[in-house]
C-alpha cells in the first residue's frame, strides 16, 4: 500500500530512489507521513531504457485458463492504494467520475481533444495490428496516423458503436484511453504507402497491394452509399512498447514496482468487465507507451480496445456462453460429463431481446456474482470484497442521465437500440450496487469538525439497497503514530451517521485518533466487522489521514462471501 513518503522510505533505496537512508530510526515505523493521503503515484525514475516486446497470445491465454500466473498468495490488500484506500492518481489511472464532479457532456467527450481524422483521402500504411476487426492503419490527408476498424459485413453499427461508447465509459472511470472517432471510408479514397507491407503465408513479407485491400473490405459491412463506417483511433504519443500483462512487473521499467496482480485499478476491472460485459481480457488488448513526462522518459499504460463489450465483438454477436463461463472451466466440463450433457448451463435459458447492433446482452437473468470473461486474469482472480466495494462505488455514480449520454456518442441509426443499452447499463449498475456495496460494512466518507463531532455516510442505505441498521457503533482511541499503540477514549453509540465524540479528545496539533465504526443489526454479519478511520490534529480541526475498510486483521482466516441470485 502507498503511504506517501512511507513508499519513498520503505522503497526508494532498493526500488525508486526517491530517498537514500543510511540509517533506521524510529521513523521507519511510522505509519502515517506529512504527505499522506498521497494522490499521485510516485515515478522517480527514467524509464528510456524500456524495449518493446512481442506477446505471445496464445500463451497469454493458455496461461490465464491453464495456470496462475503471478502471486499466488490469497488475500492480499492491493498495493497501489494510498492511506485512505483510495488510488492515486497515475500513468495507470486517472481518478475522474466519483472522485470529482463529472458532467454527463464531458464524460460524453471523454479522452477526445480534437476533431477526428482531415478531410480527404487515406494512405494505408500498414494492415491492422492487433484485434480482430477488419481494419488498417492509416494516415489521413495531413499525415497524422491513426488506427481504422470497420463493422464487420453483416453486422452494421455492432463494432463501431460498442468500441465508442465503451471508450467513454473506461475513460470516465479512470483508465487511459485512444481517442477514437466516428468516419466514413470510401474504397476510391484509399491509397497504398510506398511502405505498406504485409506477411504472406510463407512468412516472406511482400508489398501490400489493392487485393490486400480488397480483401479486408470484403469482410466489412458496407453501407447502402458504398462507404464503411468506421472507427478511427488516433496515434498515441510516445514510443509503442507493446502491451502489459495483468500479473508481473515490467522488469526494463524502473517504475514498474508493483505486481500488476496487486493493483486495484486492474483488480477492479473484475467489476468494470462484469457492468459493460467486456469479455476479452488479455494483454494483446492493452498498450505501453514510452513518453516524456517532466522531462523524464516514464511508461504510459493504456487499455487500448474495450470494444468486446456490450453483447457483440470485433465479427459479430458474442457466443452464448460469453460472460457466463471461460473459453475452458473444468470444473463446469466434468459437471456436464457426469451428467451426460443434460446439465443446462443458464445462458441456455437466457431470452435477448433482439437488437442487431446490440447483440447479447441483458440485465433480466445477470448475476454479478457469476459473470466471468473468456478467460480470467491474475489481477482478476486477486479482486478483493474491497477491491469490488471500491469498483462498484465507481459504477453508482454513472447516473441514468449520464448513462444515455455516452450511449448516445454511438451514434445508433435505431433509437429502440439505444435505449435497450442505456436500460440494460442502469440495470447491471444496479445489480452491482447491491451486491457489492452490502458486502461489506459500508461506512464510509467519515469526516470529524473541530468540536468533534463525526459524521459519515451509509452507502448502502443511501442507494437504497438495504434497510438501516439498528445502531451505529463507534470505538474512539487516541493513537500514537511511532509505536502504532491505540489507547482508548471511549465508546458512542446512536441510530444517527452524526455522532458527538467522547470529550477526551486530543487538542495538540499533530495528534493522531483512531476510530473504529461498525453497523449494530445491520442485514449482513460483515457490518458488524469495523471499518478504522484515522484522523491528525491540525490547528484548524480534524484531518482525515487513514481509511481501512478491510483491516488485515479481518482478512487472515475469513472467507467474505457476496449475496448472489
Amino acid at each position: 500500500m502507498f503511504r506517501g513518503s512511507t513508499l519513498s522510505r520503505a522503497l526508494g533505496a532498493t526500488c525508486m530512489g526517491l530517498i537514500v537512508a543510511t540509517t533506521v530510526t524510529s521513523s521507519a515505523t511510522r505509519k502515517f507521513y506529512d504527505d499522506d493521503p498521497i494522490t499521485r503515484e510516485p515515478e522517480s525514475q527514467d524509464a528510456s531504457g524500456v524495449q518493446a516486446r512481442d506477446i505471445d497470445l496464445f500463451f497469454d491465454l493458455s496461461w490465464n485458463l491453464l495456470g496462475r500466473p503471478g502471486d499466488t498468495t490469497p488475500n492480499v490488500r492491493a498495493r497501489n492504494i494510498n492511506t485512505i484506500d483510495e488510488v492515486p492518481d497515475s500513468n495507470w489511472f486517472t481518478n475522474r467520475i466519483f472522485a470529482r464532479p463529472l458532467s454527463s457532456e464531458e464524460a460524453a467527450r471523454g479522452p477526445l481533444s480534437g476533431s477526428g481524422p482531415a478531410p480527404g483521402g487515406w494512405t494505408i500504411v500498414a494492415p491492422k495490428r492487433a484485434g480482430d476487426a477488419p481494419g488498417f492503419t492509416m494516415r489521413d490527408s495531413k499525415g497524422e496516423l491513426w488506427f481504422v476498424s470497420f463493422d464487420a459485413r453483416g453486422h452494421p453499427e455492432a463494432a463501431t458503436s460498442a468500441i465508442l461508447v465503451a471508450n467513454k465509459i473506461f475513460w470516465t472511470i479512470g483508465y487511459w484511453q485512444v481517442e477514437n472517432y466516428l468516419a466514413a471510408v470510401r474504397p476510391e479514397t484509399l491509397e497504398i504507402g510506398e511502405s505498406a507491407t504485409v506477411m504472406h503465408l510463407s512468412g516472406v513479407r511482400r508489398k501490400m497491394a489493392r487485393s490486400d485491400v480488397d480483401a479486408v473490405l470484403s469482410r466489412a459491412h458496407r453501407s447502402p452509399d458504398g462507404s464503411y463506417r468506421a472507427v478511427a483511433g488516433r496515434g498515441l504519443p510516445g514510443r509503442p512498447l507493446e502491451g502489459f500483462f495483468y500479473y508481473g512487473t515490467r522488469t526494463d521499467d524502473p517504475n514498474d514496482i508493483v505486481p500488476h496482480e496487486h493493483r486495484r485499478e486492474l483488480r477492479a476491472l473484475k467489476v468494470f468487465g462484469t457492468w459493460t460485459n467486456l469479455v476479452d481480457m488479455k494483454a494483446g488488448n492493452t498498450l505501453d507507451t514510452l513518453i516524456t513526462e517532466n522531462g523524464r522518459s516514464v511508461v504510459r499504460h493504456y487499455l487500448q480496445d474495450v470494444g468486446s463489450t456490450f453483447g457483440s465483438g470485433a465479427n459479430g454477436p458474442h457466443d452464448f456462453f460469453e460472460g457466463w463461463e471461460y473459453l475452458y472451466d473444468g470444473g463446469v466440463t466434468l459437471k456436464r460429463l457426469a451428467t451426460f450433457g443434460f446439465l443446462l448451463p443458464p445462458w441456455q435459458r437466457v431470452d435477448y431481446e433482439d437488437h442487431e447492433s446490440i447483440g447479447r446482452f441483458e440485465a433480466d437473468a445477470f448475476d454479478p456474482v457469476r459473470w466471468k470473461p473468456r478467460a480470467p486474469t491474475a489481477a482478476f482472480l486477486h479482486a478483493r470484497p474491497d477491491d469490488s466495494f471500491w469498483a462498484a462505488r465507481r459504477v453508482m455514480a454513472f447516473s441514468d442521465e449520464m448513462i444515455r449520454a455516452l450511449v448516445a456518442t454511438g451514434q445508433y441509426s435505431d433509437p429502440s437500440s439505444a435505449r435497450h443499452l442505456a436500460d440494460v447499463l442502469s440495470k447491471r449498475r444496479d445489480a452491482i450496487g447491491r451486491v457489492y456495496l452490502t458486502a461489506l460494512n459500508p461506512i464510509a466518507d467519515p469526516s470529524l469538525d473541530v468540536s468533534g463531532t463525526l459524521t459519515f455516510r451509509n452507502v448502502a442505505v443511501e442507494a437504497n439497497f438495504a434497510q438501516a441498521p439498528q445502531a451505529y457503533r463507534t470505538n474512539w482511541f487516541a493513537f500514537d503514530n511511532v509505536t502504532l499503540e491505540s489507547r482508548p477514549l471511549g465508546e458512542v453509540s446512536g441510530a444517527s451517521s452524526r455522532l458527538q465524540g467522547p470529550a477526551a479528545l486530543p487538542s495538540t496539533p499533530g495528534a493522531f485518533i483512531k476510530i473504529e465504526m461498525s453497523a449494530v443489526g445491520g442485514p449482513n454479519a460483515s457490518w458488524q466487522k469495523p471499518v478504522h478511520a484515522y484522523f491528525k490534529r491540525l490547528d484548524a480541526g480534524w484531518r482525515v489521514v487513514g481509511f481501512e475498510r478491510l483491516p488485515d486483521e479481518q482478512v487472515e482466516g475469513s472467507k467474505f462471501k457476496v449475496q448472489s441470485k
